[in-house]
């Protein structure tokens, strides 16, 4: 399962994936079958998840009913006992929309709920992160994960999250890290998909951030708050929800 996984991933375009994932997952969810582990974003319980990577597969990871990941249900619970997300009027931008979530913020009473990406089928608005098609101070919130590693320029990317937002309006950013390393490698000279793969972790990725990631959000001036929201959690609960051990939050407020 897990090289088969790793093969489609790889392989197969992620706008193809995103039509027909949810529904190959859901008649798996019966082989998982069981109470070991519960998805808090669906509510849905297995013996286990399904397994997700592109090189390694990672154990624990896809719920095969909405497809939340780890860090899905992390950033679920993060709403929940962080943010006033589920009970607030807000305006939102999310860029490059998650499967697990679309359907869910949609219903959300609360929301004036906006989807954007340049190529997802999921999405409602077509738009170039570079130059995002609303007025400045527009929104309350923004999403935008795991976007930044791809983007030709992720400063102005982060500069128009930053310009789109209303003053003390909020985003959540996150992005890949390299923990190892104290700074971002971006180097125009690694172009080869094997090479980005090697040097980045994935082919169609041109950077991998280090530990400056936040001080690059920070340039686009944003305040940011690096939350370790997993380790207040405790073992029992992180075991239970299969959540990343070493997940930061970046919390990016516009002052």
């Amino acid at each position: 399962m897990k090289h088969l996984i790793s093969f489609v991933i790889r392989h197969v375009p992620r706008k193809y994936l995103q039509l027909v994932s949810h529904v190959v997952l859901k008649s798996m969810a019966v082989f998982y079958k069981g109470n070991a582990v519960e998805c808090p974003v669906c509510k849905s319980q297995f013996k286990k998840f399904v397994p997700y990577g592109r090189t390694n597969p990672r154990e624990n990871a896809l719920c095969p009913n909405c497809l939340a990941l780890e860090r899905h249900r992390l950033m679920w619970l993060y709403l929940q006992d962080k943010t006033d997300f589920f009970n607030a009027p807000h305006k939102v931008l999310h860029v490059a929309p998650e499967h697990c979530f679309i359907h869910r913020f949609e219903a959300m009473k609360n929301l004036d709920y906006v989807t954007a990406d340049i190529e997802s089928p999921l999405a409602k608005v077509k738009m170039d992160i570079h130059a995002i098609p609303f007025e400045a101070n527009t929104f309350d919130v923004a999403f935008c994960n795991h976007v930044m590693e791809h983007v030709a320029d992720d400063h102005q990317a982060m500069k128009e999250l930053y310009r789109v937002l209303k003053p003390n309006g909020w985003a959540i950013i996150q992005s890949p890290m390299d923990t190892s390393r104290s700074t971002t490698l971006e180097d125009p000279s690694i172009t080869s998909e094997a090479d980005r793969e090697k040097y980045y972790w994935q082919k169609d990725h041109v950077r991998l951030f280090g530990l400056d990631y936040a001080q690059r959000l920070e340039k686009a001036g944003f305040q940011v708050t690096e939350d370790s929201f997993v380790k207040e959690l405790g073992q029992q609960l992180v075991s239970r929800y299969a959540l990343p051990g070493e997940e930061i939050i970046y919390f990016c407020r516009k002052p």
